[in-house]
């Protein structure tokens, strides 16, 4: 089968299953509608109108709709005037994010956001910082449109959150793909919940892509990266990522998964860069409703962590809604993204 096809249904398995189902219900709803036309011509048992309104406002609005106009059925009552109405705007909803997770949901944004610090180097103002994170299963001509984008940017820095999928090695040729962005201070990351750190790490290694595995580096005299390990996998250290870290240096920290953030002492770090929560994924007009904890168990801290927020000791941190797709699970309102922090001391 061709990749672009297998590509294709991973993206819009779980759209299309939607989609069909919707699409058969309001065939159902208008299907009811002729019935009982046809059954009070006759004089036949009828199908209790409360069915009707109950089965049109449970997302069979078009039906509904059209079974009424069709066979001018219902044209008259009010409660129908009322109804079928109110079961356009219901059905509206699903329809609406259907359409955009097929359209501006596949589209990448390139986030550009500037970041003043009085600890970033005076020297170093106009650095740019790319992030990207949560790749999953983002296939090669995404990544290589990313890549050919951020060769126009002239990175200073990328740093990677972790989360490859490990499905038939994708992660190596994923990375591979991402060692080909040009940057003056070359390419780190961290792992994510989804990677084998070993199997991550030899990859990263084998493109030259540095590894931060509770450990960091002075990238410039006073600019000191770290990276901890993730928080479901293993056990993250922000203490010993920072050690060697000078007490008036900048530091930025990244972390897959920032609920650990909540847990230990940020008071030293000036930037944590996070990813894991996916924006939510499929997000109800932008809120992302599946973030809270009476839907899900990524994160113990609801919609805390969407975009910008703060650790428990008040460090900023930027969690971004990740690159790339969660295996049949589209991106509806949760738009991928890659992220471009320009930093100036201030």
């Amino acid at each position: 089968m061709p990749r672009f096809i297998v590509d294709l249904l991973w993206r819009t398995d779980l759209i299309l299953l939607i989609s069909l189902l919707l699409l058969f219900w309001n065939l159902f709803v208008f299907t009811l509608f002729g019935i009982d036309k046809r059954r009070s011509i006759k004089n036949k048992w009828r199908v209790s109108e409360f069915f009707l309104v109950s089965c049109s406002l449970f997302f069979g609005g078009i039906g509904a709709w059209l079974g009424r106009k069709i066979f001018k059925h219902k044209t008259k009552k009010i409660k129908f005037k009322i109804t079928i109405p109110l079961a356009l705007i219901i059905i509206s909803i699903p329809l609406i994010h259907i359409a955009h997770g097929l359209t501006l949901d596949l589209l990448i944004v390139y986030g550009e956001l500037d970041f003043f610090d009085p600890s970033w180097p005076e020297d170093l103002s106009g650095y740019q910082i790319g992030f990207m994170t949560d790749f999953h299963l983002i296939t090669e001509e995404s990544m290589q449109e990313v890549v050919d984008e951020l060769n126009q940017r002239d990175l200073d820095l990328l740093l990677l959150g972790g989360d490859f999928s490990t499905y038939n090695n994708h992660y190596r040729t994923i990375i591979g793909i991402i060692s080909k962005i040009n940057t003056t201070d070359g390419i780190w990351g961290v792992e994510g919940n989804h990677d084998i750190a070993w199997r991550l790490f030899a990859a990263k290694e084998d493109y030259d892509i540095g590894i931060l595995d509770n450990s960091g580096q002075y990238l410039h005299p006073q600019f000191y990266l770290a990276g901890v390990q993730d928080l479901w996998n293993r056990q993250p250290d922000i203490a010993y990522a920072t050690a060697n870290a000078n007490e008036n240096s900048f530091i930025l920290l990244v972390a897959h998964n920032p609920d650990m953030t909540m847990n230990q002492s940020t008071d030293n770090i000036n930037l944590i860069l996070s990813g894991h929560t996916h924006g939510g994924q499929i997000a109800l007009f932008g809120w992302p409703f599946y973030l809270n904890a009476n839907f899900s168990s990524v994160t113990d801290y609801g919609t805390r962590f969407n975009g910008w927020a703060k650790s428990a000791d008040g460090t900023p941190i930027y969690t971004s809604a990740g690159i790339g797709d969660y295996y049949i699970w589209p991106r509806v309102f949760a738009r991928p993204e890659v992220i471009i922090f320009t930093m100036y001391h201030d």
